[in-house]
């Protein structure tokens, strides 16, 4: 493709020559003539000279380069178009394959692709241009709508709610049950049916593995436009909110309410029955006890407002020094104390 024709594609502003040919968008370190790459990160401004890309993506103020650049206000984002530019994930062609079980009362929209191996139990709907590309399972009354691909070894349990454009990377259970024990006067666990179940809403992305609980009574909600990656817990009666990023290895106790905008980055853990507020980040590896007030930036376990993390952060790296400093004090007191009482 042409690179005046990726210019405006992408709705970037041209300098230098747009016949160049692209053949593919490639990192700014490993880029080779025929790829578009991208600054987007200023760890990278200085490979911007020196890398043998044809053409970069970048702001647009920018230093002025001797290759062809495409500047844009949103560098990042414009990368991300044109990657989609230069590939094309598999097509999966409507039809019901042969080995897949579906209840007689099920209903599956138009357009549907139902792959090998694919339950789906009874009473289930299933809006037009779904892709189950299998095995997957679906548990009788689940509902999802439009648009909807899963992939490989999905499980979406009984009475679950998946709304338009939802995507569920492979190994996504939906409405597992709940951690719900109640303790026995003879020690064993009384397990408490969970009879809630889950609502995913529109334009929702699951990542690999990851994992969603129903409610005992009630329901666990992922709102529209929720992010979340591989290998996350949310437990149940909990809410995601709208447009809200879970990073990879995050887990939520049950009945956590989490709002909007938010951002919890991997290995994040948040301790049941609070609210964090909309807009709150939560840095890496943070743990979360109480309630976050919204547009709060915290870190550490327990986690705290970021600039007093980073100024104890900074304090703890000292404490040998200021243990020893400390000692020698202690042992100059003691010593002055001695003298003064053995006058």
């Amino acid at each position: 493709m042409k690179l005046r024709e990726v210019a405006t594609r992408l709705d970037c502003r041209l300098e230098g020559d747009g016949e160049i040919e692209i053949r593919r968008v490639f990192g700014i370190e490993e880029a080779e003539e025929g790829d578009l790459t991208f600054v987007a990160n200023k760890k990278y401004v200085p490979f911007a000279k020196t890398t043998a890309a044809s053409a970069i993506i970048v702001e647009e103020d920018f230093e002025k380069l001797s290759k062809p650049t495409l500047r844009t206000a949103q560098p990042y984002l414009a990368f991300a178009k044109a990657v989609g530019l230069f590939y094309e994930a598999p097509r999966f062609s409507p039809g019901v394959h042969h080995t897949s079980a579906i209840d007689p009362s099920a209903r599956i929209g138009p357009d549907a692709h139902i792959g090998p191996y694919v339950v789906v139990h009874k009473d289930v709907v299933i809006g037009k241009n779904a892709t189950l590309v299998g095995p997957a399972v679906i548990y009788p009354g689940v509902h999802i709508g439009d648009n909807f691909f899963g992939h490989a070894y999905v499980v979406i349990r009984e009475s679950s709610q998946i709304g338009n454009n939802v995507i569920l990377q492979s190994g996504v259970t939906i409405g597992s049950d709940g951690f719900g024990y109640v303790k026995q006067a003879d020690g064993t666990y009384f397990k408490i049916p969970q009879s809630g179940k889950v609502v995913v809403e529109d334009d929702v992305e699951i990542g690999a593995n990851t994992t969603v609980d129903r409610a005992a009574v009630g329901e666990t909600r992922i709102k529209r436009g929720a992010k979340i990656d591989n290998l996350v817990q949310i437990g149940h009666a909990s809410v995601v909110g709208e447009n809200t990023l879970l990073c990879a290895q995050v887990g939520l106790a049950g009945s956590t309410v989490v709002g909007k905008n938010v951002v919890l980055a991997g290995q994040v853990g948040v301790a049941g029955h609070l609210v964090i507020g909309d807009g709150v980040i939560a840095v890496a590896q943070s743990g979360i006890p109480n309630d976050v007030k919204a547009g709060s930036t915290i870190s550490g376990s327990p986690a705290i407002e970021i600039m007093q993390w980073m100024k104890s952060s900074a304090i703890y790296a000292k404490l040998p020094e200021l243990h020893h400093t400390l000692r020698d004090l202690v042992r100059r007191v003691e010593e002055m104390s001695s003298k003064k009482d053995s006058k």
